[in-house]
């Protein structure tokens, strides 16, 4: 019990070689910033973002996977200053040695309940994908789909620390690479048994997929991010725990699954969806600058 006190205490008061590598991922992130700008990221609804930066934002993952992660985090930077803590899958967040430390530096934390409350306790700036690793798996047909069964914990969190959730919606991760089969076809079921076999998990299963043609280089896609309106998550009286949980679930899926469908709206009226340098000028913009 001590040693599991001990780590939680760490994820706020971290080790002097976490703040030591802190300091190098963001003078990086810093640096990186222009040279991720010159593909024109679509970055829309930054003024949504609470400037205390007490916020809890809950996104999509796409095949990238850590695509989006990376795109939210240095927005939200660049928008309010703040350093965003990703939640994460238990493996991933656990991982011993160096790799660990760079994920810690970058505030990446074990995506568990007592961790998500010590943060809120400290008023720092959440990101989580409810579906997990499942949302990042997409079969054809499948894209920008989100997988949030069973998944209601981020909004009891929310709602016992009265955190505001702020929807953020990303798209174009789904089109760098795409699926080469439907679920449910012959190859589609095969695969999902053969995943199964190996991870243990039928819902984890990666499929095969493609980039340009029939080869595994990636598509290049210009990525477009939305912030959605905060969802004020303070529990009104006369509703039930359960019910208020599923309430905020279902109001944040909708806003999630509204913004992702006007993002696809956007990306498919774009001409510098591809990155063509040609269409550089033409690139359809924000209705209000982002930062």
């Amino acid at each position: 019990m001590k040693n599991a006190a001990a780590k939680t205490e760490q994820i706020i008061d971290q080790p002097a070689r976490i703040r030591t590598l802190r300091r190098i991922a963001e003078a990086t992130a810093d640096g990186v910033w222009p040279a991720i700008d010159l593909t024109l990221p679509y970055i829309d609804g930054t003024e949504n973002l609470p400037r205390d930066g007490r916020f809890f934002l809950v996104g999509n993952h796409t095949q990238t996977g850590m695509g989006e992660v990376w795109l939210t985090c240095l927005s939200v930077r660049q928008a309010v200053g703040t350093r965003v803590r990703p939640l994460t899958e238990r493996g991933m967040g656990s991982m011993p040695g160096l790799a660990g430390d760079l994920l810690a530096a970058c505030g990446g934390v074990v995506g568990t309940p007592e961790n998500a409350n010590k943060l809120m306790q400290n008023n720092e700036t959440l990101l989580v994908f409810p579906g997990g690793g499942r949302e990042i798996g997409k079969f054809r047909g499948e894209e920008y789909q989100l997988k949030w069964q069973g998944r209601a914990g981020f909004a009891r969190v929310a709602i016992a620390n009265d955190y505001p959730i702020v929807p953020v919606g990303h798209v174009g991760g789904d089109d760098v690479y795409r699926s080469v089969w439907e679920r449910d076809s012959l190859m589609g079921k095969l695969t999902q048994k053969v995943g199964q076999a190996i991870t243990g998990k039928p819902d984890m299963t990666i499929p095969l997929v493609r980039g340009i043609g029939p080869t595994l280089i990636p598509n290049p896609q210009r990525m477009y991010l939305r912030f959605g309106e905060p969802i004020d998550t303070t529990q009104p009286d006369g509703i039930s725990d359960d019910e208020w949980v599923a309430t905020v679930k279902k109001t944040t899926q909708t806003a999630l699954e509204t913004i992702l469908q006007e993002l696809q709206d956007i990306r498919a009226e774009d001409p510098f969806r591809g990155l063509s340098p040609l269409a550089w000028r033409k690139a359809v913009r924000p209705n209000a600058a982002s930062f």
